[in-house]
């Protein structure tokens, strides 16, 4: 084979490998968006679910309680079912675990049996949530993670869309349910087509850190439970925030409801926006320093809604707050396999999107005991603690990291 063909066959396999990672990556995003659909569904079909089986309101957190244990569980162990199965297999079949859960809620004839596709529901997600955070993280930069978390925003808002002119059209609760699982059943087959192509690594291995390690090595890095707690207090934060705004600002500062509700949304539009916006600026920025700054804009958010008066100031805070956290998930993430290596990240990821989900199950429903003996304004106090503790903590991991390179380089170089 002479030069010239030599040359051509390697820019053909640079193309090649280019065009396949480009449809990685705009699945990745497809993927995201049907991750964030059945999320907020539940909310919009909770009531004609509770009439459809008599219920009491409290009935609604048993459903999230067998969410988050399905989560939880396959989250932890997703960097495990990510070497025994192979990351193709183990994305096209959460994803068909989601969907068989849609499509079992839309068809359950008793509510235990709704609440058990509550359970799969969670399985199938983390698995999807795992998978994806710790590809991307591996092979794209943070201008694709905050993109690919801007995609679960766009699922998240066309998901209660979906559910609410199905309601209003006169339809059934069901079909809405149907609808969404139809959605996650089409995502399965897009990945079940595609397996092979993520079990491909374009990126070789750098050095010991990157090659695979145990959950139990893993579990022993000092760093990886530091951002446990970090990925804890985060997504508490982030949630405690979404669920109790409305409420806040309704029963305790006398917002009318449709204010209340459209600054609710804003807060929500306002994470969204705000990872666009990041994905953009993240490699211009550094991603240390954008977090950094995120971070202290948090804190001012939280205390112009804890404090702010009038009430027209404190509500501002809530956009605040949201542009604030937009970046920190997806930069955190994409900073994983930077500090601890790819070995470890694979591991560490899943561990970081469990830590997540138990922080939403457990930080909001903490926040409302402190409201119930304190009063409702605690629950922006209890905010502002968290964002405090959070910027505390990743100060600290800034600080760990940074010794480390120090020791690994004492010249600086």
């Amino acid at each position: 084979m002479d030069e010239n063909s030599a040359t051509g066959t390697t820019s053909t396999s640079t193309g090649t490998r280019a065009l396949s990672q480009g449809l990685l990556l705009a699945i990745a995003y497809l993927g995201f968006i049907s991750l964030g659909f059945p999320d907020p569904v539940a909310g919009v079909a909770w009531p004609s679910v509770r009439q459809a089986f008599s219920l009491h309101q409290s009935g609604f957190g048993l459903v999230f309680i067998a969410l988050g244990c399905g989560y939880c569980a396959s989250g932890f162990f997703g960097g495990k079912l990510t070497t025994v199965l192979g990351l193709g297999n183990l994305l096209w079949i959460s994803s068909g675990l989601v969907a068989m859960a849609m499509l079992g809620s839309g068809v359950a004839p008793a509510w235990p049996f709704f609440v058990a596709c509550g359970v799969i529901w969670g399985l199938g997600s983390g698995g999807i949530d795992a998978g994806l955070n710790a590809y991307v993280s591996t092979h794209f930069s943070a201008r694709h993670m905050n993109w690919l978390h801007a995609c679960y925003s766009v699922g998240a808002t066309l998901g209660p869309l979906l559910m609410t002119a199905v309601l209003v059209r006169g339809g059934s609760w069901r079909l809405g349910y149907e609808l969404v699982g139809g959605i996650l059943l089409a995502m399965a087959v897009l990945f079940f087509v595609t397996r092979e192509r993520w079990n491909d690594s374009p990126r070789a291995a750098e050095g010991p850190a990157d090659q695979p390690v145990s959950m139990k090595t893993a579990l022993q890095e000092p760093m990886v439970w530091l951002q446990i707690v970090i990925f804890f207090l985060y997504v508490g934060l982030e949630f405690t925030v979404g669920q109790w705004s409305f409420t806040v600002l309704t029963e305790s500062r006398g917002v009318r409801p449709d204010i209340a509700g459209t600054l609710a949304s804003s807060y929500y539009g306002a994470i969204g926006v705000g990872r666009v916006l990041s994905g953009l600026i993240a490699s211009r920025v550094g991603l240390d320093r954008l977090l950094r700054v995120a971070m202290l804009i948090v804190l001012v958010g939280v205390l112009l809604f804890a404090f702010g008066k009038p009430v027209e100031v404190g509500s501002a805070g809530l956009v605040i707050i949201g542009l604030g956290l937009a970046p920190i998930f997806p930069c955190l993430m994409t900073m994983t396999p930077v500090r601890l290596g790819a070995g470890i990240a694979t591991h560490a990821v899943g561990f970081q999107v469990s830590s997540g989900m138990l922080g939403a199950a457990l930080v909001p429903g903490l926040a409302g005991l402190f409201a119930e003996k304190l009063g409702l304004e605690v629950v922006a106090q209890f905010a502002m603690a968290l964002a405090a503790l959070l910027f505390v903590a990743h100060e600290l991991l800034l600080f760990i990291a940074a010794r480390r390179r120090s020791v690994i380089s004492p010249s600086g170089l």
